[in-house]
C-alpha cells in the first residue's frame, strides 16, 4: 500500500488567504483612499465608511457642491472588527499630493486651512464596542468669503492611543467645489535645458530638460506633457519618449519634472519646449483635455569635442607652415633676403 499523499490543497489555501489578508492589510494602512478600507493593528480593525441617507448609500467618498456661506450635514460611520474597543480620534484635514504623486491627507497637529477648516466633526474621538458600528456625524459650514473651485480634504480616522501619529490612519476623501468661476489653468516654471556633450566629434549627445508645473487655477488638473529639443531654426529636432502624465494637482500646489531628451546634435544654441495640455477628470472618470500651455527657452550646447579637433588641425597647419618657412630660408642662404632685389654698380667709363 502506498503512503498516503501529504495534503497540501489545505495549507496552501490558507497560506494563500494570509497573503491576501495581509496585503489588504498593508494597502489599508499606506493609503486614504476614495473607497472604503481595513487597517489591521494587532488584534484590532476597523473600516470607514459614508453614512446612508439623503445624498445616497454605498459612496466611494464625499463629494459636495456648496456656494460661499453655505452648511450641509452628513456623516461617517466606523465598524470594529475587532475583539476589544476601540478607541479613535476623528478629524477633518485638508489634502494635498506626495512626492510619489498620490493623495494623502495632513495630519492632525498640521495647519489646515481649507477642508480642514471649513468640516467640523460632532465628536473628536469616540469609542467602537467590539463588532459593532458607531456613526460619526459632521457638518461643512463655508465662510462667506470661501474662494470658488475645488478643494480637496478628508475626514481621517486613527488611534488615539498613545504614538498614534505613527500608526495607521484611515480616511474618507472629500472633495468640495465652491461655487463661483472655476478658471482651471497650469504653467510652466523655472524652465531650463542642460547638455551633458558627447566625446564624438561628429556624435550626438544627451540633454536634460527639468521644470516645474505650477496648477494657477482653482480646478484639480493633472498635464500631459510633451518635451522637445531642437537646434537653431527647429533644425535637428528630438523628441522625448515616454514621458508621463503628471499626477492630479490640487490648486496652488506644485511638481517639479526633470526629463531626459537623447540623441540630440551639439548645434551650438540649443532651445527646449515644453508643452503642457491641462486634463480635467469628472467624477464619473473621464478625462477632458484643454487649451495646450508652450513654454520654452534656449541654452549653450557648444560641439567641444568638434571645436577641439579644429583646433588641433590649426595648430598643425600653423606648424607646417612655419617649418615650410623656415626651410625656404635655409634653401636660399644666409646671406639672401626674400622679396630684395640686389642692386648694380655703377660702370664709369
Amino acid at each position: 500500500m502506498r503512503p498516503p499523499r501529504p495534503r497540501t490543497t489545505a495549507a496552501a489555501g490558507s497560506l494563500t488567504r494570509a497573503v491576501v489578508a495581509a496585503l489588504l492589510a498593508a494597502l489599508g494602512l499606506l493609503s486614504l483612499g476614495a473607497a472604503p478600507a481595513a487597517a489591521a493593528d494587532g488584534e484590532t480593525s476597523w473600516t470607514v465608511t459614508t453614512a446612508s441617507n439623503d445624498f445616497g448609500s454605498g459612496r466611494p467618498n464625499y463629494s459636495y457642491t456648496l456656494d460661499p456661506g453655505g452648511r450641509i450635514q452628513d456623516g461617517l460611520v466606523i465598524t470594529n472588527h475587532g475583539t476589544t474597543p476601540l478607541h479613535l480620534l476623528v478629524y477633518a484635514a485638508d489634502g494635498f499630493t506626495t512626492a510619489q504623486g498620490r493623495l494623502d491627507l495632513r495630519g492632525r497637529d498640521a495647519k489646515q486651512a481649507g477642508v480642514g477648516t471649513w468640516v467640523r466633526v460632532d465628536r473628536p474621538d469616540v469609542t467602537v464596542p467590539p463588532g459593532e458600528s458607531a456613526e460619526v456625524p459632521f457638518a461643512v459650514t463655508l465662510p462667506d468669503d470661501a474662494a470658488p473651485g475645488e478643494h480637496m480634504g478628508g475626514i481621517v480616522t486613527a488611534p488615539a492611543s498613545a504614538g498614534a501619529a505613527d500608526g495607521p490612519r484611515l480616511g474618507i476623501r472629500l472633495r468640495l467645489r465652491v461655487g463661483g468661476p472655476l478658471r482651471p489653468s497650469l504653467s510652466v516654471e523655472d524652465l531650463r535645458v542642460g547638455y551633458s556633450g558627447t566625446p564624438s566629434p561628429l556624435g550626438k549627445g544627451d540633454a536634460t530638460v527639468t521644470y516645474t508645473i505650477r496648477n494657477t487655477g482653482n480646478r484639480i488638473v493633472s498635464a500631459r506633457q510633451a518635451v522637445s529639443v531642437a537646434g537653431p531654426f527647429g533644425r535637428w529636432g528630438v523628441r522625448a519618449e515616454g514621458v508621463a502624465d503628471s499626477p492630479q494637482l490640487l490648486p496652488g500646489e506644485a511638481w517639479r519634472v526633470s526629463v531626459p531628451v537623447h540623441g540630440v546634435t551639439p548645434a551650438l544654441r540649443l532651445t527646449g519646449t515644453v508643452t503642457l495640455v491641462p486634463l480635467l477628470t469628472d467624477a464619473a472618470g473621464s478625462v477632458a483635455p484643454l487649451a495646450a500651455v508652450e513654454s520654452a527657452t534656449d541654452a549653450w550646447a557648444p560641439p567641444w569635442a568638434l571645436l577641439l579637433v579644429l583646433l588641433v588641425v590649426c595648430l598643425l597647419a600653423v606648424c607646417l607652415l612655419a617649418v615650410a618657412a623656415v626651410a625656404a630660408r635655409r634653401r636660399r642662404g644666409p646671406g639672401s633676403r626674400p622679396g630684395r632685389i640686389p642692386r648694380r654698380s655703377a660702370v664709369v667709363s
